[in-house]
Order: structure tokens, then sequence, then C-alpha cells
């Protein structure tokens, strides 16, 4: 049988693990659980590729625990589940060993599934350890989550990376592998260690000689974690809102080449520039709604690559221009005080009079129509009330810019 390269450098203690450091480091959190062997059921948050699965599995090794992996991908149910248990009670019965049970990509078990490992989180049956890649105040329910403790692990440093690197190299012997090549490598990898592994395991298959061409058809494409639908996706796109918020062209055409690369749905960049324009650049310069609709309906006729153009042409005119939250503020206090007070009744002069009996309880009665005419033809200052009785005087419109 062939074993993946990945599998053959898979660390086998804490002293080979590369990377989370503020995890696996002197006196952190997951070594102090293991050299003292009280381990408690958790859950790995974190991108692919930065040791999840080799973190549970050193764990179990370090507390003698029998290790299960379950994974959400491949399918199992609730059955499944009840016969993984029955076996852990019965290693624990037996031969008093625990049972460490991985569950990789837990986010993939609906509720039901997730329930079912809950009585046996408490009583102790199983240790859990659960593996995603999204965010999982959202992704796991509620009582797993407090039941287990959550760990952020991080992408690899590229110093990290060059690590893993170093030591699949050690695997090609017979090979020989140019400085531009591993620095390719190394810096498309975007921080996942296994694609660096990959990388170096599919260049060493191309030729004995891996230079830079050949390394750049191992790694056709920079490995770029974004699911469209969960964390990276809002956490993207909340870096491009507040870059040009920030007024910061750079900052925002990184975001938005982020987007670019990781194959974004250019229509939805372009609606959140739409909205920008109006809630962030507002009145300041009105130029931005047009210029923001425009590219949307430009996005939307051209698509991907080009359409990445007529993005960055409008993020950068938004993050450059001025700035006003005068009628984002402005309609947002007039909604709450409709939520908040009495609907006071409209002034009699701006109701409509269709009809003789209107007209006659005062409907529409000494409203002047085009107040800025009056006064610039006859000099005579219009004093009219326009707001309810109990907001008289309110203002919500405030200038906020010169």
């Amino acid at each position: 049988m062939d074993i993946p390269l990945a599998e053959r450098l898979r660390p086998q203690s804490l002293d080979e693990f590369v990377g989370q450091v503020h995890l696996v480091g002197i006196g952190k959190p997951i070594r102090r659980m293991i050299e003292n062997k009280k381990v408690i059921s958790m859950v790995f948050w974190g991108p692919p590729g930065t040791g999840k699965t080799t973190l549970a599995r050193i764990i179990a090794k370090y507390i003698e625990a029998n290790f299960i992996p379950f994974s959400a991908v491949a399918g199992g149910g609730v059955a499944e589940v009840r016969k993984i248990i029955a076996e852990a009670k019965k290693n624990y019965g037996l031969f008093q060993k625990t049972t460490v049970l991985f569950v990789d990509e837990i986010h993939r078990f609906n509720k039901a599934q997730q329930d079912a490992f809950l009585p046996y989180v408490e009583d102790g049956t199983i240790t859990l350890i659960g593996a995603t890649t999204e965010n999982p105040g959202f992704e796991v329910i509620a009582p797993l989550v407090s039941r287990s403790q959550i760990y952020v692990l991080y992408s690899l440093t590229e110093e990290e990376i060059k690590t893993i690197v170093s030591r699949a190299i050690k695997f090609y012997s017979k090979h020989k592998f140019d400085k531009a090549a591993i620095e390719h490598i190394i810096k498309n990898s975007n921080g996942d260690g296994r694609t660096a592994i990959n990388a170096v395991e599919l260049a060493a298959s191309l030729s004995k000689k891996i230079t830079l061409k050949v390394a750049e058809v191992a790694v056709q494409r920079k490995a770029i974690f974004y699911d469209k639908k969960g964390d990276w996706h809002y956490d993207a796109i909340s870096a491009f809102i507040k870059s040009m918020r920030g007024s910061n062209p750079d900052a925002t055409l990184h975001y938005l080449a982020r987007m670019i690369k990781a194959g974004e749905d250019p229509i939805f960049i372009a609606r959140r520039l739409v909205i920008f324009a109006s809630e962030d650049v507002g009145n300041a310069q009105p130029t931005a709604l047009v210029l923001a609709t425009s590219a949307m309906q430009a996005a939307h006729m051209i698509g991907w690559p080009e359409a990445g153009l007529i993005l960055a042409q409008t993020a950068t005119y938004l993050a450059t221009a001025k700035k006003s939250i005068a009628s984002t503020n402005g309609i947002m206090a007039a909604m709450g005080d409709i939520d908040e007070k009495n609907l006071d009744p409209i002034p009699l002069h701006l109701r409509n009079a269709p009809n003789k009996l209107m007209k006659s309880l005062g409907f529409g009665q000494g409203h002047v129509r085009y107040p800025w005419k009056v006064e610039r033809e006859t000099g005579r200052k219009i004093v009219q009330e326009y707001m309810p009785k109990n907001l008289k005087g309110k203002k919500y419109y405030v200038v906020d810019w010169k």
C-alpha cells in the first residue's frame, strides 16, 4: 500500500508538532492538559492543514487512550455513534482504557447526530474532540459547545511551513530541489501544511530535479481557504468594507484580490459597494451611488475575470471619496422614534384634500407648496411646521462633512 507522504510525515509527539505554539508550547493549555493526563472534550476550529487531526491523535497517544476517528463527510448516523459508544464502554470496562472520539468536520453533522454525543460526553464514556473549519458558535449545538473547550488553530507561518517542507524533502534524497522551487512551494501553500507536503510529493513524482517550473506545475494555484457560506466569506467582506470606510484604498484592493482569487460572486461584492455608496459616502459625494450602481450592472454583464477591474475602480473610488453617514444616522434615528414614540397626527396642512369635505375640515389649508419660490419672489420668510406635534423641532439629518 502506497501511504501518502502527509501520513508518513504525521508528527507523533508534541515536540514534532509544528505550529499552534499558543496551545502546545511550554505552559500552554493543551500541553498542560496532557502532561497532567486530565483531558476534557474540546473542539478545534481552524483552516485546513493546521494540525487539527494530528493534534487529536497526539493527545490520545499521550493519555494512552483508544483513538477512534469519525468523519461527518464519510457518513455515519446515530446508529454508528451508538456502536462506537458500546465499544468505548467495553474498552473501559475490560481494560480501563478511555476513548478519544475524534469527529472530523463536526459542523456537517445535523442536530440529532450531535445530540447523540451529549450523554456520553457528560458521563465521561468518551472524550470528544471535534474539528471544524466553521465557527462552532454557529455550527455546533450549544449544549455540546458548553461542555467542550473551544481552541482556535491558526494558519501556519512561512517559517513553520518551511520546517514542514524541509522534512518532506528529506524523503527524496535522490532528488534535487532548487531554492526557487522550495520558496515557491512555501509561499503558495498559504499556511496549509498538508498542501505544502502534497506539493513536494507531486513535484518529486514529476522530476528528479525540481526547478521553479516543476514547482509551479505542482502548485497550480495558491491554497486559499474560503468558504462562500462560512466565516471566511464574511470576514473577507467585513475587512473589505472596513478598509473602504477607513479610506484605505490599498487594504481595500488587498481584500478585493482575496475575494477575486477565491472565486467570490462578483455580484455579491458589487451589491456591497452599492450599499456602501449610500450608507458611508452618502451626500458628501452623491455620484458614488451612481458609479456603484453602474458597476453592479457592468459586473453582471461581464463576469470574471474582467469584472475585477470594474470592482477595483469602484472600490478605490469609494475608499478615497468623502464620507458622510448623515442620511444613514438620520433614517435610523427616525425609525427608532417610530418604534419608541407615539405617532401623533400628521399636521392638517400637510394632508391631502381630494374633496370638499376634507377641505372643509382644514386638510391642506394654509400650506405653502413652494416656500423657496415665495421667499425668492417676495423676500418674505416662510415658517412652516412639517413634523407631527410631539416631534416639533426634531433634527434627524445633521450634515457631517464640509
